[in-house]
């Protein structure tokens, strides 16, 4: 599994698509656009009239929660979006991103706050189907040497280890947490949940059950663990369909307390944290 059309569909070559891109600033906590900037956006659409939109990205600056953000980038997404959609032609696999504040900040806080539109200007239209290709790096030819999972580095990335993961078989989601005894979840797993976002976008065929678990309940049966498990899988689930995942790629289960890597009670915080879990099942890949 590959990240190179994923990165094509965001602006991945700056030496062949660097100029092919068009950015629009927005004011603070606003997702439409001051004059001058629906000027900028007047004037562009009139001279790519014969281009070809490949996606659009938001971006927000760093003020507010992730929560807010990502709603207002979606938002400026959209809003965007709808300005040029039945003005310049749209690629037919056309995505859009957004990436609230999650992203490398510019230390000039106004230029955080844009939408990104990556083009093909009529110019390069006759070659859209080679830059693609130029974008794909050729097939290694050389022969595979296995690699089980367990042979794995311990930094070995998310796809990395859905690659060298069998149909059937779980990964354990590292650094997925929630504010206690509820299943919201906290600002710095997003990260974590944006790199699942990244890996399920670029491999359409990848299809997942999240499994939720916790720790400390010696009942296996109890339905408060069970629930709470299960909308924390859930709330996975419905992060990534935010983002545009088909919601039939994503199932979800809670196992509440019935699966501890640890007998319980468990010994020290260690082994608390390696029961209270997530999980993902690879169901097709």
């Amino acid at each position: 599994m590959r990240n190179y059309i994923f990165i094509f569909f965001i602006g991945l070559s700056s030496q062949i698509f660097a100029q092919d891109e068009f950015k629009i600033f927005f004011n603070s906590d606003d997702y439409q656009l001051t004059k001058a900037e629906n000027t900028r956006l007047n004037q562009w659409i009139l001279t790519n009239k014969t281009s070809k939109i490949l996606s659009i990205s938001g971006y927000c600056d760093e003020d507010g929660s992730v929560v807010y953000n990502d709603s207002l980038a979606k938002k400026r997404v959209d809003f965007v979006y709808n300005l040029v959609k039945n003005s310049v032609k749209i690629r037919d696999d056309f995505k859009t991103v957004n990436f609230g504040k999650n992203h490398q900040q510019s230390a000039i806080k106004a230029e955080n706050r844009r939408v990104v539109i990556y083009y093909l200007t009529k110019e390069n239209l006759a070659k859209e189907t080679e830059l693609i290709k130029l974008a794909t790096p050729p097939a290694d030819t050389t022969p595979a040497i296995p690699v089980s999972k367990s042979e794995l580095p311990e930094n070995a990335t998310l796809e990395q280890k859905i690659e060298h993961t069998k149909i059937g078989e779980t990964i354990v989601l590292k650094n997925i947490n929630f504010h206690l005894n509820t299943f919201a979840i906290v600002n710095d797993s997003r990260k974590n949940l944006y790199e699942l976002f990244d890996v399920m976008y670029r491999n359409p065929k990848l299809r997942i059950e999240i499994q939720g678990h916790v720790c400390c309940n010696p009942n296996p049966d109890d339905k408060h663990s069970l629930k709470l498990s299960t909308e924390r899988a859930k709330a996975i689930k419905l992060f990534l369909v935010a983002y545009g995942i088909e919601s039939h790629r994503v199932t979800f289960k809670g196992f509440g307390s019935s699966k501890p890597i640890f007998t319980i009670p468990e010994q020290n915080e260690t082994e608390r944290a390696e029961n209270r879990r997530v999980e993902i099942l690879i169901v097709e890949k």
